[in-house]
């Protein structure tokens, strides 16, 4: 009876764990506090992550300033890139689903820039580029510090300084007036 309840105790507290690794991912606990995405976690937030920045820059091209535009170009370029190879990296023994649609959170931000005033638009466009390259930055860094597949490590580490890159030209949005 002891050897049972130890086991369901340990069943628990590990099942807690992984909720709460997955849960932290969700709200951003486990990028406050350093710790490493699952892989499930860190490929669904790439995932999400890059179909949010394609459909921003989709309008970002549209509705931005040439500035914004020729930005909006290259994420579309770069993102659509890191999707394909984020797909043909996943490991099939995770068993994980890459997103195929925006989630609420994300879709909201997408109805946010398609809505803004021409007048608020850029300033709605680089703020949301300047958070969601800091987000996967972050994201990206834990991975390759702590995941758990190899492949997917390297790849997070080698993808790092074009995400760093990206993050720079989206904090220089607006600023050569």
């Amino acid at each position: 009876m002891s050897k049972l309840l130890t086991f369901a105790a340990a069943a628990f507290l590990i099942s807690t764990t992984a909720f709460a690794q997955s849960v932290g991912e969700k709200t951003g606990v486990n990028s406050t506090l350093g710790i490493s995405p699952t892989t499930a976690d860190f490929v669904k937030e790439v995932a999400m992550s890059d179909m949010t920045e394609i459909a921003a820059a989709k309008i970002g091209q549209e509705r931005g300033n040439a500035e914004e535009k020729a930005f909006s170009t290259q994420m579309i370029a770069d993102h659509t890139k890191t999707s394909a190879e984020l797909k043909s990296m996943v490991p099939t023994e995770a068993k994980v689903a890459i997103p195929s649609a925006l989630d609420n959170s994300s879709q909201s931000k997408i109805d946010k820039l398609k809505t803004a005033k021409p007048d608020d638009f850029s300033s709605e466009f680089d703020s949301m580029q300047v958070s969601a390259h800091k987000d996967a930055v972050s994201l990206f860094e834990r991975y390759a510090k702590g995941g758990e597949d190899a492949k997917l490590k390297d790849w997070a580490s080698k993808t790092l300084p074009a995400l760093k890159h990206h993050l720079e030209m989206a904090q220089n949005l607006g600023k050569k007036k």
